[in-house]
């Protein structure tokens, strides 16, 4: 079979299957990533998580706590306050421990090539753990991942170890990790449209390229404080994606603006 009318195959098993998570649906803050790219002929997405805080509670003999023997205690993908956490603490019976988990997207890639595109997509935006992977049958997966996660046990056989000072710290660390995972996620919706939508004409002026990227991510668009005004600080506003994937996107901007 074709390379090209085997992965169309695949796409269209994967899409149309039900949603298994615990949730059911996308995690609201991933939907425009991922409608975004499986919108595009050479990419679908199977499976993310738009990042979240997690309390769980596993037996004291699991090593490193693993999620198919716990209590889901709490799981959140918004701020946490310490009330939440303590009134989930109630139900904890054996080893309580408080996780923050960032974004996590799996893609499978037409190709090799497309994988590399979208790999230097999630580096730019901050997702410097991304890998890709190429399977037995050819299949191309690209996992945009990060580093910026936290695990922290709290209690120990149902007892609690730290203080409620304690965890409170430990929340502001976990509220900040979830912020800057959203603006991460943002980046790259930013870059991904850029990368897929026409580009401005060559004649527009610079505030209309500013325009044309704002559109796109218009809660964070551009950044606080951000002088960007011309072609070439808007690409450096974007984080530039590396040169040798979009050196048509880069030079364009260049020259419109």
């Amino acid at each position: 079979m074709d390379r090209g009318a085997e992965f169309g195959r695949w796409k269209a098993q994967s899409l149309s299957k039900a949603d298994l998570s615990r949730k059911g649906s996308v995690d609201e803050d991933a939907v425009a990533v991922v409608e975004l790219l499986n919108s595009r002929e050479e990419f679908f997405t199977t499976s993310s998580c738009a990042g979240r805080i997690l309390l769980l509670d596993g037996s004291p003999n699991d090593s490193g706590v693993q999620k198919q023997h716990c209590c889901w205690l709490l799981v959140t993908h918004k701020p946490c306050v310490k009330e939440d956490v303590m009134a989930a603490l109630q139900g904890a019976t054996s080893s309580a421990v408080l996780k923050f988990e960032p974004f996590i997207l799996h893609v499978q890639c037409r190709t090799l090539q497309d994988a590399q595109t979208l790999h230097s997509v999630a580096i730019d935006s901050g997702f410097r753990n991304s890998g890709i992977t190429v399977g037995k049958r050819g299949k191309t997966m690209m996992a945009v991942r990060s580093t910026h996660g936290l695990e922290v046990p709290l209690s120990h056989k149902g007892k609690l170890m730290v203080t409620e000072e304690y965890i409170e710290f430990l929340l502001t660390i976990a509220n900040q990790k979830m912020e800057e995972n959203k603006k991460r996620i943002e980046r790259a919706q930013v870059l991904l449209s850029a990368m897929f939508s026409p580009l401005p004409s060559v004649s527009a002026s610079p505030w209309s390229c500013l325009q044309s990227l704002s559109s796109r991510a218009p809660s964070t668009w551009p950044p606080e404080g951000s002088p960007a005004k011309t072609g070439d600080d808007v690409w450096k506003v974007c984080q530039r994606p590396r040169q040798e994937c979009f050196p048509s996107l880069q030079t364009h901007f260049q020259n419109a603006c």
